[in-house]
Formats: C-alpha cells, sequence, structure tokens
C-alpha cells in the first residue's frame, strides 16, 4: 500500500457532497487481528434489550420503532428494531418475511408526512448486534440531499421544530397501529395563552433555543465511534471466550420465534394499506 494517500475521490464534487475547500483523505490504518465486540456480543449488555416499551413510538408483538430522544434536520428518523435478540442474518423465516412487510410499511408511514420526498432505508449494523434498521426521510424539493450522504446532512441542517417532530411522530404511529401493536407517541398539546403572555413567552423560547444542546447524529447514535483500547483488549478475549455462548443463544431465541404462526402482520403485504400523500 502506497503511504501517499490518494487524490480525494469524484464524489467530493457532488452536488450531494456537504463539505466544500481543501479535504484530505486520511491515512488507512491497518487492520486489527481480532474486531471488538458491538454492544449485546460478547459481555457487552445489548442497548435495545434493555430498552422498556415506552422508549419506543409504537410497539408490537415481534417488532418496535424507536425516534431519536430530540428533533434533528431531517423530518423524520425512525429505527426499526426486532424484540428478540437477533442480526439481520439470524432472523428466521418468519421475522424474515415480516421485516420485508414492516419495511414496506413504515417507509409508507414516513412518506405519507407533508414534506417528504423520498425515505432512505439504511442497515449499518456496526455499533450492535441487534437488529435495527434506519429510516431517514428527505426534504421534498431539497435535490442537494439526495443521495448517500443524507445522513451527514441530518447533522449538518438545523433541527425541525419540536412541536412538528412530535406531530409527525405521532402520525406515523397512528398509521402502524392501523395493522396492529400499540401507538405510544402523542401528538404535542396546545399551550393555550392571552395574548398579554405572547411577547414573554416567544422570549423564553429564543433563550431555550440558543441552549439547545447540539443535534443527535445519526451515525454517532449507531455507535460507530471506536472503543477504547483498554476496552477492546478485554472484549476481544471476552469475544473469543464466549462466541459459542452467544451463538448458543441466539439459536434458542431463534427457534423460539420459527414457532410463532404468522399472524395479521405477516398477511398485512395482502392488505389494502392508506394511499401515501
Amino acid at each position: 500500500m502506497h503511504d501517499t494517500p490518494p487524490a480525494v475521490p469524484d464524489f467530493t464534487q457532488w452536488p450531494s457532497f456537504p463539505f466544500e475547500g481543501d479535504l484530505r483523505v486520511k491515512h488507512l490504518e491497518d487492520p486489527v487481528p481480532v474486531e471488538p465486540p458491538r454492544k449485546g456480543e460478547g459481555l457487552r449488555e445489548c442497548t435495545a434489550c434493555n430498552a422498556p416499551d415506552d422508549a419506543y413510538i409504537w410497539v408490537g408483538e415481534r417488532w418496535r420503532v424507536r425516534a431519536m430522544d430530540r428533533p434533528t434536520g431531517l423530518p423524520m428518523v425512525l429505527i426499526l428494531e426486532s424484540r428478540s435478540h437477533l442480526d439481520l442474518g439470524d432472523l428466521p423465516n418468519l421475522l424474515a418475511a415480516e421485516l420485508g412487510v414492516m419495511t414496506v410499511r413504515l417507509e409508507r408511514a414516513i412518506r405519507s408526512l407533508d414534506g417528504v420526498g423520498r425515505v432512505h432505508v439504511n442497515r449499518w449494523g456496526d455499533g450492535s448486534a441487534h437488529l435495527h434498521m434506519w429510516f431517514l426521510a428527505r426534504p421534498y424539493g431539497r435535490l442537494q440531499l439526495r443521495g448517500t450522504f443524507l445522513s451527514l446532512w441530518d447533522s449538518i441542517l438545523p433541527p425541525i421544530s419540536e412541536s412538528q417532530w412530535r406531530e409527525n411522530l405521532a402520525m406515523v404511529a397512528a398509521w402502524l397501529a392501523e395493522f396492529g401493536g400499540r401507538p405510544l407517541a402523542e401528538p404535542p398539546r396546545i399551550q393555550w395563552q392571552a395574548p398579554s403572555s405572547l411577547s414573554a413567552q416567544a422570549s423564553r423560547e429564543q433563550e431555550a433555543a440558543e441552549q439547545q444542546e447540539e443535534p443527535v447524529s445519526v451515525i454517532e447514535s449507531d455507535e460507530e465511534t471506536p472503543v477504547p483500547a483498554d476496552d477492546q483488549d478485554d472484549a476481544a478475549e471476552a469475544a473469543e471466550g464466549d462466541a459459542g455462548d452467544v451463538r448458543a443463544g441466539d439459536d434458542r431465541t431463534a427457534g423460539a420465534d420459527a414457532e410463532v404462526t404468522a399472524d395479521a402482520e405477516v398477511t398485512a403485504d395482502a392488505e389494502v394499506t392508506p394511499t401515501p400523500r
């Protein structure tokens, strides 16, 4: 491998590339002999398995949908998770079939929101061993956001209003509930105020907006940041010793899921779904 980094690739000249100016390709580090375990592997706890239902906007018998903890730059960013601790390639046939139904259903629900042009569906999986699919809504008419860099733009764009964000969450949850499960997201409540108090409220909202934390990044939320060196050494040893136990646990879970009979969610592809706006 050459020591001199190559020239920047052509995609830096694409209109959708979020940055401009002088750029330099990072030096490619040597590969590690053993990759550190993800969350849910080895001795590392699984965040998804430990999360209660009220942390999600919609829950069903075998699937759950969650949002970020605050508004971001896109109209909607949602994550579809399986209840069972399985990764994509470990899904039994029943859940594999339902994943297709749930993916289409959630895409339609998000695309029905006002101002959404497209819905990008992504699966990275380097941060967690628990299956999670990302759904990112591209704003209609924002042609510069088309393509593979949408997740980067989500961290760059100013966050949408919290009231609009909560309304969007409630609408998606209600759409999904038409086919089963429980919607847990509620629309924002109307705050009735006397006209004399509106100016004071506006000042307080402006101060709160100035003090608001930085929006959550899609990539950061997927835990793509590296594990500290000490943790990597310990995790690598744990991963080698516990690999058999993890696989045995996944097999038992997969076997239990395979016994579950198909319900209305599996046959939903034959139903007439609401027409997106």
